[in-house]
């Protein structure tokens, strides 16, 4: 709606948000998007991926690449992808910190010194009393022995543990999870690769079918903004779980002469999302939201899955 009076024309964009403030505060952030949209561009308000390989082009031997996590996030198959580009998909050790894994990091972290090779300790918040150790091994590196392709990466959850010399000495990126739907496809799609989408041998229902599936991931994650509205409980819903589906609905397209649309609607919805599901209503909906993406009518062209028809089903002969 217009304001009245005349409003509409005499107060400027930012006025305008300060009368929504007063309204409904609940809208301000989406005004301000908007705002900022009109004076900047749309790109300030989308969020941006990652890009691994302007970081590791900074970083240094002696630098850690520390990826700081926010729930629901998992930065391991991006580096795992990017070392693969990298040809070091072999030379990369990954281990996840925990009791007991202190002396095994140390000396795969030793090793890979010698050998240039890239560590990637997991969850560094979870090994507190080994912090101060790997501080001491890291402060060590002499910059002129150490083999020049090796690298140190870490994970961690924001920690008051976490030694701060490494922190001020690394590169550091957050990873958070999309935000929006828009944002969540693209990060899914840019994470595939053209013969990942045909190598199937159902290529056009595979892409098909891919689409509806990460419409759903986009849709889930995004309800758990709306607090006991979106579930009942909050479920930290990952990337793993949407790979997870990925991999199994290849699988089964190539396996099935027929779709078999109640087995996927089973494995996604009753156990790998389903899984992490505790209460009972929060199961039926996420099922009755996942029965409007795996259905047969998605594979019809055009297929609208909202009512707006902003999200269709896209041509499956295009390429990624």
């Amino acid at each position: 709606e217009g304001l009245p009076g005349g409003l509409e024309q005499s107060l400027d964009a930012f006025q305008k948000i300060l009368i929504l403030r007063c309204l409904r505060g609940d809208k301000v952030t989406n005004a301000m998007q908007d705002y900022v949209c009109h004076q900047l561009g749309q790109r300030f308000i989308e969020p941006q991926t990652a890009d691994l390989s302007a970081v590791f082009r900074e970083s240094s031997p002696v630098t850690p690449l520390i990826f700081i996590l926010s729930p629901g996030t998992d930065p391991a198959a991006d580096l795992y992808k990017f070392a693969e580009e990298m040809r070091f998909s072999k030379k990369l050790s990954a281990i996840s910190l925990g009791q007991g894994q202190g002396p095994r990091a140390e000396a795969m972290m030793r090793n890979a010194m010698e050998r240039g090779k890239w560590v990637f300790f997991q969850n560094c918040h979870l090994a507190p009393s080994w912090m101060p150790s790997l501080e001491r091994l890291i402060e060590n590196i002499d910059p002129d022995k150490v083999h020049r392709d090796f690298r140190v990466w870490l994970t961690s959850m924001p920690s008051n543990q976490f030694p701060v010399s490494i922190l001020q000495n690394g590169s550091k990126l957050t990873i958070e999870p999309p935000r929006g739907v828009k944002a969540n496809l693209l990060r899914t799609y840019l994470s595939l690769t053209d013969a990942e989408l045909n190598d199937c041998k159902r290529a056009l229902e595979h892409k098909a079918l891919l689409l509806s599936l990460c419409l759903f991931h986009g849709s889930t994650i995004e309800r758990r903004k709306f607090g006991p509205l979106g579930f009942n409980i909050p479920y930290e819903f990952t990337d793993g779980d949407l790979r997870i589906c990925i991999s199994q609905l290849r699988m089964f397209l190539e396996e099935y002469t027929d779709i078999p649309y109640k087995v996927l609607r089973y494995t996604a919805g009753e156990i790998n999302y389903g899984g992490r599901v505790t209460d009972d209503w929060d199961r039926r909906c996420l099922l009755s939201i996942l029965q409007d993406f795996y259905q047969p009518p998605v594979l019809e062209d055009n297929y609208k899955f909202s009512e707006s028809g902003v999200y269709h089903q896209i041509n499956p002969t295009y390429d990624l």
